[in-house]
């Protein structure tokens, strides 16, 4: 089976699904940490897309300005007002324009010809709600720790055509307020630096792995039945 994983360069999820014996490729425009050489360098809106895949999972695509925690840097009330504060040495045009490729790249994605498709991102705001295909359902959201990690993430899965992910080694959650808890919510308690951004959209190796057996698993029962 012919698999797409777009806006990764981990190679996680590249890895995950070959191991299954999947014919898989990513792209990205950063190079690949691996090394690997299944690994495209270009914008995935640049043709890619409609080169016969089975399966398209897009793992962290540009969701800055789409997630409902950054609708404050978007507008102030209503909708497309002036927002009361901006990030340091920001504009509102910056975040317009970051807003513009976040929409651009999601529905792209969302809108190839591909059969089964799975984007990672957020819970929207509602001024990305308002720019998204009619079709688009609610985001599925699931926690690392349902496929045995010990972190806290909320990530959302927007689907079509393939089912929501079940979980694989449920881990008991720690007491709040505990060290294993902080530990838990590291991702959210990282400190502002160049490369916070990566770290915490990094793909988790449990989750990709859940993936990998179950949407793997019915694109290729539906590809062959």
């Amino acid at each position: 089976m012919r698999i797409l994983i777009a806006c990764e360069t981990s190679g996680i999820a590249r890895r995950a699904f070959a191991a299954r014996g999947h014919d898989v490729w990513s792209c990205d425009l950063d190079p690949a940490e691996d090394g690997s050489n299944r690994h495209i360098r270009c914008d995935v809106r640049d043709g890619i897309l409609t080169e016969g895949w089975d399966l398209l999972a897009v793992l962290h695509p540009p969701c800055t300005r789409l997630c409902r925690s950054g609708r404050r840097w978007m507008s102030g009330p209503g909708k497309w007002t002036a927002p009361k504060v901006l990030p340091q040495g920001r504009s509102w045009a910056d975040m317009r324009a970051e807003f513009e490729e976040g929409v651009s790249v999601f529905t792209a994605c969302w809108s190839a010809p591909i059969a089964r498709v799975a984007i990672e991102n957020p819970e929207m705001n509602d001024l990305a709600r308002d720019r998204m295909p009619a079709d688009l359902p609610a985001p599925h959201m699931v926690q690392p720790f349902w496929f045995g990690e010990p972190r806290y993430k909320a990530t959302g899965w927007y689907l079509r055509g393939l089912t929501p992910l079940e979980p694989t080694d449920m881990l008991e959650e720690p007491e709040r307020g505990s060290d294993a808890w902080k530990r838990w919510n590291e991702v959210h308690r990282m400190p502002p630096g160049p490369e916070r951004a990566r770290l915490r959209s990094r793909s988790l190796t449990g989750m990709m792995a859940a993936a990998a057996d179950q949407w793997g698993g019915q694109a290729a029962a539906a590809i062959t039945a």
